[in-house]
């Protein structure tokens, strides 16, 4: 059995998309990011960046946290969804990389000075909602000559992207300008294994992760002193 560690974000849902396409039980284990539970000492343990998600594998005593890790690890291990032959692997590692090191953050920022800040600074707005405009103008020509990121074959790479186009809106991104874009969107969206993650999730939480002041303290703001405390 894999425990993960888990919230209603874009990276906690690659897990579970992986895990339900590939049918793999799990348990998962609600880690409530607004209430301040990723700081316990326990979750410490197994993510010590203090993040969700992250995944104990009890078959071999494997912990893990970043997401990226973990789909790659299950890829691996269940040998799905990473891409046949030396080529394709290749680049659903890049496309995958592609996310966690571009996609993810800049949309992150997006949302946190689009949503959350407490003042709005149209320097920051414009930049971030810019470099999001330009990634999915990347993905989008991408997508124009093959049904998947890496062609005909499904991997973590479109897993791993999903997630982060599912809240388009409040990153200010209208998908009919990425009309190749919107396509694998809509064809994502329509996998049984995909309307299985959100579903569960919606079941974990249903509520906006940010939604007081507590969350806000305890999402942003944090320094190496809570990571001393704990």
């Amino acid at each position: 059995m894999l425990d993960i560690y888990y919230w209603t974000t874009p990276n906690a849902y690659k897990i579970t998309m992986f895990l339900e396409e590939a049918g793999v039980p799990y348990n998962t284990i609600p880690v409530n990011i607004s209430k301040g539970e990723q700081f316990e000492p326990k979750f410490l343990e197994i993510a010590p960046n203090n993040r969700i998600p992250a995944m104990v594998d009890h078959e071999t005593g494997v912990k893990m946290f970043e997401s990226g890790a973990m789909l790659l690890y299950l890829a691996d291990k269940y040998k799905k969804f990473i891409g046949t032959g030396d080529v394709k692997r290749a680049e659903t590692l890049t496309w995958l990389f592609w996310q966690m090191a571009g996609l993810g953050p800049m949309a992150g920022q997006n949302h946190h000075f689009v949503q959350y800040a407490p003042e709005q600074i149209p320097y920051a707005i414009t930049r971030y909602v810019n470099e999001t405009n330009r990634l999915y103008g990347v993905i989008n020509k991408r997508l124009a000559d093959r049904e998947f990121v890496i062609g005909d074959e499904y991997t973590v790479a479109d897993m791993a992207i999903y997630p982060w186009i599912v809240p388009h809106q409040r990153q200010k991104q209208n998908l009919d300008e990425f009309p190749e874009l919107k396509r694998w969107f809509q064809a994502i969206g329509a996998r049984p294994a995909t309307q299985r993650a959100y579903e569960k999730g919606k079941l974990i939480n249903s509520q906006p992760t940010v939604k007081d002041d507590e969350a806000k303290r305890h999402l942003f703001g944090q320094t190496s002193a809570v990571v001393k405390k704990n």
